[in-house]
Order: structure tokens, then C-alpha cells, then sequence
């Protein structure tokens, strides 16, 4: 399961601000630091089988690694998005142009998935180009990602900008993580977001 809260930043020099906040960069494991190049493209059908029931199928380069996900029952609530996940590495850089529904066989949520689209092939709706600056944090039992994205949404229908916050959390306590938000929010004047970049850009399809 995926936990995490998410933020409009208003401009790049708020984001700047934030990578830089001496609060986050206490708490920071200073080797987490790091900046990493992001490229998501999420796959459908033709008629649309994944997006119409609220399924995601991303592929995304992380810097030099790709990683397989598939999103399902997803919920957002004055910011906080929760939803169900799977992530599985791959190796092959194919997979951005026709991945094999098969990726995620090993799970349950995979199989239903490769029921659901039977033999219809997949292919890209839409792109997410974004630089990631990230820092994982230590606070007592609560271990989160603070990460800061900056970039575009790209499909057939326009482009969308992209200058947001989100705090992933990777174990421990979730209300740990809405206080953190909570604190930024009211220090650098943020906006909770309900929507996730794969939904902002299936907006624009539509």
C-alpha cells in the first residue's frame, strides 16, 4: 500500500526553498540526498479498460533503473493519497513502448488485471517528465521520503506543469507524516492536492 500527502508548490523558488529547509535537512540522512531524473509512461487500451476502473499501469525510468507499478483503489482525502500498489523492477527498456500485461503475473491484483484486459494490447496515453529532488527522513519510529517534483505532464490533448510535494511514508506512523505536511504547508503557503499526476493527465484526455 502506497501512503503519502501531496502539495501544489506555488513556484521553483519555493521549491528551492523547501529542498533547503534547515528543519527537513536536521532530520535528512544527508546520504539520501539526491536528484533524480523521472520518466512515466502509463499504458491502456483502447477503450480504455484501466483508466475506466481507476487502474493505473506505469513504467518508469528512475535515473538508470525501471521499475514496473499497477495502482488500483486509490482514495485522496485533504491531501492524503492512499492506495493499493505493486512495483516490480524490469530490464528491459522495450517495456516504455509495449510492456507484457504478464510483468505483474506474480500477484493477485496482476492476474486480475491480465484477465480484465484479455488479449487487447496496451499502449501509452499519456507521459510524466520530472526532475525529482528527494531526502529520506529519520523521525523517531516514522521513516518517510520527503521529494520534490518539478516538470511536465505530456499528452495527445496538452501539457500540464507539474511543481509539487509529496511525503511518502515507508513505515511507521501515518499521522507522522500528516504533521509534517501540515508544518510545510503553513511555513511555505502550500496547497493540498487531491489528484495525482496520472489522474491530472487523464483529465486532460478527456
Amino acid at each position: 500500500m502506497e501512503i503519502e500527502m501531496k502539495y501544489s508548490i506555488s513556484d521553483k523558488a519555493e521549491a528551492d526553498a523547501i529542498w533547503d529547509d534547515d528543519y527537513l535537512n536536521r532530520l535528512a540522512d544527508a546520504d539520501s540526498k539526491e536528484t533524480v531524473l523521472m520518466r512515466s509512461v502509463y499504458f491502456d487500451t483502447a477503450d480504455r479498460a484501466l483508466s475506466q476502473r481507476d487502474i493505473a499501469f506505469r513504467v518508469r525510468m528512475e535515473g538508470t533503473r525501471i521499475v514496473a507499478s499497477l495502482k488500483w483503489n486509490g482514495n485522496a482525502v485533504d491531501g492524503l493519497h492512499v492506495c493499493e500498489e505493486v512495483n516490480v523492477p524490469v530490464d528491459d527498456p522495450n517495456c516504455f513502448i509495449q510492456p507484457s500485461p504478464d510483468i505483474f503475473k506474480e500477484s493477485e491484483a496482476g492476474r486480475a488485471m491480465i484477465e480484465l484486459i484479455g488479449d487487447k494490447p496496451l499502449t501509452a496515453i499519456l507521459e510524466v517528465q520530472y526532475l525529482r529532488r528527494r531526502m529520506r527522513l529519520d523521525d523517531q519510529d516514522t521513516i518517510m521520503e520527503v521529494a520534490i517534483d518539478t516538470g511536465e505532464i505530456l499528452t495527445e490533448n496538452g501539457n500540464r506543469p507539474i511543481c509539487e510535494l509529496e511525503i511518502e511514508l515507508f513505515s511507521g506512523d501515518q499521522e507522522t507524516v500528516r504533521q509534517l505536511g501540515a508544518q510545510l504547508k503553513e511555513r511555505y503557503n502550500l496547497v493540498e492536492m487531491n489528484t495525482s499526476k496520472y489522474a491530472r493527465g487523464i483529465a486532460l484526455l478527456k
